[in-house]
């Protein structure tokens, strides 16, 4: 058996410290990365831990928005200089940096991220332009970081696979909003919806911006179909998983959306997930809205 380097074997507990939080904060992803090329999923895991710990820390763990300022603005630095140097003593921004470095994931992407997540300290209420930014920032970027990892790497720099990903990306978040929008509105005091009251949601504000959901979903099967392997088939269940809970998002209507989170019951998750594995999900044959109940 051939002994690791030191620096090796940190790296790997490293991703251990990532796979656990992946799993433990979304059980949805860490199904969907088991479909993943083996080569491909500590790095997809290395990138959700690192977003996870960003968006925990202004989401309230700190419970201190000064102190949450100065976290964040720290974990920028840290971040930077883990992917200069290839060594971080916090196993998730190690994990992170490794993945960085061999993928070439940049401050172009690393620092709108951190914009956003200045942002949720700062804005409450947003407008359309600040959203766009918010949107970027939180999950657009995270798409293209994905993306990176693919088949081995070399998929971001196709333009147009690139818009694929952030647009899946933006339905992701999308779709968070809408299922989320009680906590975020009453607990959180923030606003993602600009124009709109989230607590007097109409009929027809659900349809909209389910419809804006679809649109960007249309846009990443597109560029599904073209990722080599199995990774295709880990993205093709999580986009099928995001368009069944958008369905039960505009099947709810203003008052479910409202009253609480719309969920995909366990079930029919692993129904999509089987679909998806076998090529026979929605990303795959491009059909219609079908809730599956």
């Amino acid at each position: 058996m051939t002994q690791q380097s030191p620096h090796a074997e940190f790296t790997e507990a490293a991703r251990r410290c990532s796979e656990v939080i992946l799993r433990r904060y979304s059980t949805s992803f860490a199904l969907a990365c088991r479909l993943l090329a083996p080569a491909t999923r500590p790095h997809v895991a290395a990138i959700y831990a690192w977003a996870r710990v960003g968006d925990e820390v202004v989401d309230g763990a700190m419970n201190d928005p000064v102190a949450a300022r100065e976290l964040i603005a720290e974990a920028r630095r840290r971040t930077h200089r883990a992917i200069d140097r290839g060594l971080d003593p916090d196993p998730v921004t190690h994990a992170f940096a490794d993945t960085a470095r061999r993928f070439g994931i940049d401050a172009r992407l690393v620092d709108p991220f951190y914009d956003s997540m200045e942002a949720d300290l700062e804005v409450a209420e947003h407008t359309e332009q600040s959203l766009r930014r918010y949107i970027h920032g939180s999950a657009e970027v995270i798409g293209e970081m994905c993306l990176r990892t693919f088949a081995g790497g070399g998929l971001g720099d196709d333009d147009e696979m690139a818009a694929g990903a952030r647009a899946l990306g933006a339905a992701f978040q999308k779709v968070n909003f809408l299922r989320d929008i009680r906590e975020d509105s009453l607990e959180l005091g923030r606003n993602y919806l600009p124009g709109r009251d989230p607590r007097a949601l109409t009929e027809e504000d659900v349809r909209e911006l389910a419809d804006d959901v679809d649109a960007d979903l249309r846009i990443a099967r597109a560029a599904i179909d073209r990722i080599p392997g199995r990774d295709r088939l880990a993205v093709a269940a999580a986009h099928d998983l995001f368009a069944e809970l958008n369905d039960r998002i505009r099947a709810a209507g203003a008052v479910g959306v409202s009253a609480g989170r719309v969920r995909v019951p366990d079930p029919v998750k692993l129904m999509v997930f089987g679909r998806a594995a076998a090529g026979r999900g929605r990303a795959a044959a491009g059909r219609g809205r079908a809730v599956s109940r």
